[in-house]
């Protein structure tokens, strides 16, 4: 007992010492993109190939489009090498083009993401020749049929993959943000090769079916599809968003999505590889999300129900200067920060001034999306004038009423500043400047019924007599003259 005791102690050891060995071997991790053969003929496909070697391979995205070749699908490999007691690791995935005709085609340069690295390629040039017979020479040699190889039997991989379209959240307050996915979900496990197919298209029409119309809506726009790692009850899936936004119900109707469909390129595998013959069939397959529904609750009573914003929010302000002279104006800010419908944020409802001028405020918003939320700020610039020295405290004039989401409770910001006023009182100043004069204060003690006047009339008759007079006189004297 004591010598296997004694061995099994030794043999520890000896592996211990061998690992150790060979981990000093190990080569830092290096990424790379490559193009396989630059001479293809029409009916084979041009690959480029993202590898990292020594390392994990996580994710690589942002494979180019060629002009003259269709994507046509995905492969990888991995390879461990132990040469001398040197480990040499490297994964790969493999994009696969079909060429649309013979002729010479360019690469152009491109940069891709691997491992969340960008990798870049300087380009090159394909020539693309006539088709080739599609017979394994191999057939012959064994002593096989030479018609069978030409009737290669294509096998349906099954997928494992679904296709959502997901509310972060099952229920929400009229006004409360939720966040929702339309996304590919394909797990680690899938061995089914697939590939996208027109995503702008579809992705329009399932918009135009689930997109609801009692929501404002903030679009995270989605501009390149990206895998992001998830994992599912336990399962490690890629995550593939193709949309994603921000919607906040503006009643308590509920929000229903219903049930679409996805449908993506997938590509059926030789039951026999050929040498020279294409190991893969295209297909397609159809993925159906499954219906969802969202319940709106109303706010609790309040007399700002229907304008508050609903959120997480707090309040940064600054002032031009806490020292004021009356009748010299001043910049106050009042800034709301935080996450939720910043867009919808109203400006703060302020009461009945008197011992202040207080302008209509100039305002600046920013939005920032990330992860699942949305937050940002909304900024409230004010010019004011005060009339009346004292001190002052501001929170009794600039208040911003809000549904807190962390309390579920309204909740207000209000200025934490304290101002003094000096300098003699400018009320009487202003209450002149506004005087309209004399003429103003007799309007009271005025008759002011309306009376109607006829004024062409009046001026025909006033003109009339105003002749018959001249007619008048002038008679009169022609016949005193006549007479004398």
């Amino acid at each position: 007992m004591k010598k296997f005791i004694q061995f099994s102690v030794y043999s520890l050891s000896a592996l211990v010492l061998l690992m150790t060995a060979s981990t000093k071997h190990l080569f830092a991790q290096e990424l790379s993109v490559e193009v396989g053969k630059t001479e293809i003929a029409l009916n084979e496909a041009l690959q480029i190939t993202a590898t990292v070697t020594n390392g994990q391979l996580s994710g690589a995205g942002g494979f180019p489009e060629i002009k003259g070749f269709t994507k046509i699908g995905t492969s990888s490999s991995s390879y461990t090498n132990i040469i001398n007691g040197k480990i040499s690791q490297s994964q790969s995935v493999i994009q696969n083009y079909k060429p649309s005709k013979e002729g010479t085609f360019q690469i152009p340069a491109f940069t891709m993401s691997v491992n969340g690295k960008q990798v870049s390629f300087g380009g090159a040039t394909v020539r693309v020749g006539a088709a080739v017979q599609q017979r394994d020479p191999w057939d012959t040699f064994f002593g096989m049929d030479n018609d069978a190889s030409e009737n290669v039997d294509y096998v349906n991989v099954k997928e494992d993959a679904f296709f959502a379209v997901a509310p972060n959240k099952d229920e929400v307050f009229v006004g409360e943000g939720f966040n929702l996915s339309i996304a590919m979900y394909i797990a680690d496990q899938n061995q089914a090769t697939m590939e996208w197919h027109e995503v702008g298209q579809q992705l329009t029409d399932i918009l135009k079916k689930i997109k609801p119309s009692n929501c404002w809506e903030e679009n995270f726009s989605v501009e390149e599809i990206i895998p992001e790692r998830v994992t599912i009850g336990g399962k490690g899936y890629r995550q593939y968003k193709v949309y994603q936004a921000n919607f906040y119900p503006l009643n308590n109707k509920p929000i229903s999505f219903p049930s679409t469909e996805f449908k993506m390129i997938k590509f059926k595998v030789a039951n026999r590889q050929s040498f020279f013959g294409s190991a893969y069939q295209k297909d397609f397959t159809v993925f159906r999300s499954k219906p969802k529904t969202v319940r709106v609750k109303d706010l609790p009573p309040h007399p700002l129900k229907d304008k508050v914003a609903v959120g997480n929010y707090k309040l940064e302000e600054a002032i031009s200067s806490e020292n004021l002279q009356t009748g010299q104006s001043f910049e106050y800010k009042f800034k709301v920060v935080g996450e939720g419908n910043i867009s919808a944020a109203r400006e703060p409802m302020l009461p009945e001034v008197r011992d202040f001028e207080i302008y209509p405020p100039n305002v600046k918003q920013q939005v920032n999306r990330s992860g699942n939320n949305v937050y940002g700020s909304k900024l409230f610039t004010y010019m004011a004038i005060p009339k009346e020295p004292n001190w002052y405290k501001l929170g009794d004039y600039f208040q911003w009423v809000y549904f807190n989401l962390n309390t579920q409770k309204y909740d207000t910001l209000k200025s934490a500043l304290r101002v003094r006023v000096t300098g003699e009182s400018k009320m009487n100043v202003s209450i002149e400047s506004n005087d309209r004069g004399g003429f103003y204060d007799l309007i009271d003690e005025k008759n002011n019924d309306f009376v109607s006047i006829n004024r062409d009339q009046a001026i025909k008759g006033f003109a009339n007599i105003g002749i018959l007079g001249l007619l008048l006189a002038t008679a009169f004297f022609a016949f005193k003259k006549r007479k004398g």
